[in-house]
């Protein structure tokens, strides 16, 4: 299988879950991102706003403001930058919403919150195939802890992933955990 026919089958099945026990798949995910969060001590959380199929983590952006700098990714040309969360949020390419542009340049962060399409054996990303969060990550000076967050699991036993390809540190869905360990991905119920 080829890394686009995998992101394909994977936007097509998140595309159609979308929808099925929504509520409850959200504040089991929450909860999970929670729990990472406080056990990392988060101060600098890297989060998103989400696309109709993506989870939906706006409850958790909240919650993390009272307690810590929350930045969210506002788009320059073929990458990002982090930018503070800040209302009002206004639609910008691809239908994402972004706070506004910030001159203060965020360097280092301890989480990253990143929604996935899909993940690999190896627990790279397959995104929307645009390579923003690639080249994000390339340019940080200290790599943050990388939590991937999924409605449902896409997941393939294949490497489908490029070596330029993020890769997570733990993956998060409602019902499955996969944490990276040295050679293999281990996978909790």
């Amino acid at each position: 299988m080829t890394k686009e026919q995998f992101r394909v089958q994977s936007l097509k099945k998140l595309k159609k879950s979308a929808h099925h026990n929504r509520y409850y798949k959200t504040a089991l995910l929450e909860k999970k991102v929670m729990q990472i969060l406080q056990q990392r001590h988060a101060r600098k959380v890297l989060l998103y706003y989400p696309l109709p199929f993506e989870a939906d983590l706006r409850k958790i952006i909240q919650k993390m403001r009272k307690k810590s700098e929350v930045f969210l990714p506002f788009m320059e040309g073929e990458s990002f930058k982090m930018v503070p969360f800040r209302l009002p949020l206004k639609r910008k390419k691809f239908g994402i919403f972004e706070a506004g542009n910030s001159l203060r340049k965020i360097t280092k962060i301890d989480v990253a919150i990143v929604p996935v399409v899909g993940v690999d054996v190896q627990l790279k990303r397959v995104g929307f195939g645009k390579g923003m969060y690639d080249r994000f990550f390339e340019k940080l000076k200290t790599k943050p802890f990388v939590v991937f967050v999924q409605q449902e699991l896409c997941y393939t036993s294949e490497v489908v992933c490029d070596s330029y390809d993020v890769q997570a540190d733990i993956v998060l869905t409602p019902k499955k955990t996969l944490q990276k360990r040295c050679r293999r991905s281990k996978i909790k119920g």
